[in-house]
């Protein structure tokens, strides 16, 4: 919803082959989440190319099976500013 906020409001679109998930703080911070391995399963069954995820679920990326680590771009966010420069367009 945030990123969707900021699209309204600087009225530049989001990129659709980009997914992300979390939850972020009213000062911006990236919250860790559960199910990232089948929220990574379902991204890459829908031809998504770029996922964001909070950094501190890093971890959780070793029992992801190297045939989705493969097919997908993981980027580690920690801060609201770090998604708005991957999900909106200019």
């Amino acid at each position: 919803m945030a990123v969707a906020l900021m699209s309204c409001f600087t009225g530049r679109k989001i990129n659709k082959k980009v997914a992300m998930t979390g939850e972020i703080t009213i000062t911006g911070k990236v919250l860790p989440i559960g199910g990232l391995k089948e929220k990574l399963l379902a991204a890459k069954r829908h031809g998504i190319e770029k996922v964001l995820v909070p950094a501190k679920n890093e971890k959780d990326l070793r029992n992801l099976p190297k045939y989705v680590k493969n097919a997908l771009e993981i980027v580690y966010v920690s801060q609201f500013e770090e998604v708005i420069d991957h999900t909106l367009l200019d």
